[in-house]
C-alpha cells in the first residue's frame, strides 16, 4: 500500500509523472515544509510544453517501458467484406472488442505464429462469453486456415500485443476485458 504525507500531496501540484497505470509514481518537490511549491520556469520554446505521446520514463535511473498485454484466448474466425477501420478484409485482419484499431497482435497456435492488425470489432459479447478462455480475438478465415488447417474454427491461442494502435475501441468493459488489456 502506498501512503502519501501532506508534504507529498502538496508536492503533487508541482509535478507528477505516472507510469504503468499508477503503479509507479515519481513526485517532485522543491519547496521547504509549509511553503508553496516552487513555480516551474516556462520553457523557452512554446512547443516544448507538449510532451511526446509515449515518452520513455526514468524511475530510479532506469528506463521503464509499459508492458503490453499478452495471454491466452479462444480465437474464432470470420470474413466480412467491410471492416470497422474502412480497410478491406485481408489475411492480416483481426477483430477485437477491447484493443484499439491499428493494434498489432502476434497469435500463436501449436508453435506456429502469425501477426495481424486489429481492423474490425468483434467478437460480440455473447460470443466472447460462451468460450473458455473468453474469445478475445477473431482471425480472418485465411489466417485461421494457415494456423489450423480449417478456415472456420475456434481454438485456444496465445496472444501478444506487439504495438497498441491509436484507433477507436469498441468496448471498455465486459467478459475477458482484464485478460485482453492486462489489467
Amino acid at each position: 500500500m502506498i501512503t502519501f504525507s501532506t508534504k507529498t500531496i502538496v508536492a503533487a501540484t508541482a509535478g507528477v509523472t505516472v507510469i504503468a497505470a499508477g503503479v509507479t509514481t515519481a513526485l517532485s518537490y522543491d519547496a521547504a515544509p509549509n511553503q508553496a511549491p516552487a513555480k516551474a520556469a516556462a520553457p523557452a520554446d512554446p512547443a516544448a510544453k507538449i510532451a511526446p505521446a509515449d515518452p520513455p520514463a526514468a524511475v530510479h535511473g532506469k528506463i521503464v517501458k509499459k508492458r503490453l498485454p499478452e495471454g491466452v484466448s479462444t480465437a474464432t474466425s470470420f470474413w466480412d467484406p467491410a471492416t470497422a477501420s474502412g480497410r478491406p478484409m485481408s489475411y492480416h485482419t483481426i477483430a477485437s472488442p477491447y484493443w484499439p484499431l491499428g493494434t498489432t497482435v502476434k497469435i500463436t497456435y501449436q508453435g506456429k505464429s502469425v501477426q495481424g492488425v486489429v481492423e474490425d470489432f468483434g467478437p460480440a459479447e455473447w460470443a466472447v462469453a460462451q468460450h473458455t478462455p473468453p474469445a478475445l480475438v477473431d482471425l480472418s478465415e485465411k489466417m485461421m486456415r494457415d494456423l489450423t488447417g480449417q478456415a472456420s474454427n475456434s481454438v485456444t491461442v496465445k496472444f501478444e500485443v506487439m504495438k497498441l494502435g491509436k484507433g477507436d475501441v469498441y468496448r471498455h468493459s465486459g467478459t475477458g476485458y482484464d485478460e485482453a488489456t492486462g489489467t
